[in-house]
């Protein structure tokens, strides 16, 4: 098979798998809402009840970085009118969706959004927001709310902090129901929020969104093969540390990691 007959079997591969996706979906979820914000406001009025609420930002696939622990990349961040923040994530694994797994993304927005030398009052309000395919709850509700409370009398604690699980599974005619119907369509034409509508109708069957989601999934596999590759060079380097008989340089250059990247292996090794 020649390089262009490659070439166009993947095409058509990206082409087939387009058809397929929904917005249930976290990487056409990320792609159709980047710098969306009326998409966003949306999502938002619906789940939270907010028909006032008013989205001036949105930014997706952020990466939250933490230098000495594990870091998170969130798929849509969002920021609205009065300062307040949404991390909205889609899981259609019931595993991703782990309650802890909101917790430590509710932290990791925490530190990212207070500066050093600042109040800790200067903490917007935020909002973790989990849409998962499955009631990962399991109770039946379209929308469970998580808050911190005093536990005698139930009176909110009032932090600022909010997590919210969305049961993609859900239907009926309400708001909720109408919206999780919509995230699992795969045509544009069944979609009931003309909003959401226009948007997949653009990556889906426009000439130029369909071209642009076609090399958002090239992009992604380029980005899984180099994170495949550096996870074996990583693989090899951790081994070579183990026997201990080789510099920081002889196995750098063996693994074709930098120095710097074997000494933090070795101080994961060591810790």
């Amino acid at each position: 098979m020649t390089v262009t007959e490659t070439m166009d079997q993947k095409q058509q591969e990206d082409l087939a798998r387009l058809r397929q996706l929904r917005l249930i979906d976290d990487d056409f979820f990320s792609k159709c809402f980047d710098k969306e914000t009326a998409c966003v406001k949306l999502v938002l009025q619906i789940i939270l009840d907010k028909p006032d609420l008013d989205v001036v930002d949105v930014r997706t696939q952020v990466f939250v970085e933490h230098l000495l622990n594990r870091s998170v990349r969130l798929d849509v961040l969002a920021t609205d009118s009065e300062g307040r923040k949404f991390n909205i994530e889609i899981q259609r694994s019931d595993k991703g969706a782990g309650r802890k797994r909101a917790r430590y993304n509710s932290s990791m927005m925490d530190v990212n959004l207070l500066e050093k030398g600042n109040d800790f009052e200067a903490l917007p309000e935020t909002y973790v927001i989990f849409i998962t395919e499955n009631d990962v709850i399991g109770l039946g509700e379209a929308v469970y709310e998580i808050e911190r409370c005093f536990v005698k009398s139930g009176k909110r604690f009032g932090d600022g902090s909010h997590i919210l699980y969305v049961n993609g599974s859900y239907r009926d005619d309400s708001p909720v129901g109408k919206l999780m119907h919509d995230f699992s369509c795969t045509n544009a034409k069944d979609i009931k929020y003309r909003t959401l509508a226009e948007r997949v109708r653009y990556f889906k069957e426009d000439e130029k969104g369909v071209a642009a989601m076609c090399k958002a999934m090239e992009d992604m596999r380029d980005e899984a093969a180099l994170a495949a590759r550096l996870a074996e060079r990583k693989e090899v380097a951790s081994r070579l540390l183990k026997k201990g008989a080789m510099s920081f340089e002889e196995i750098a250059e063996i693994s074709q990691l930098s120095v710097e990247e074997v000494r933090a292996l070795a101080g994961k090794r060591g810790a």
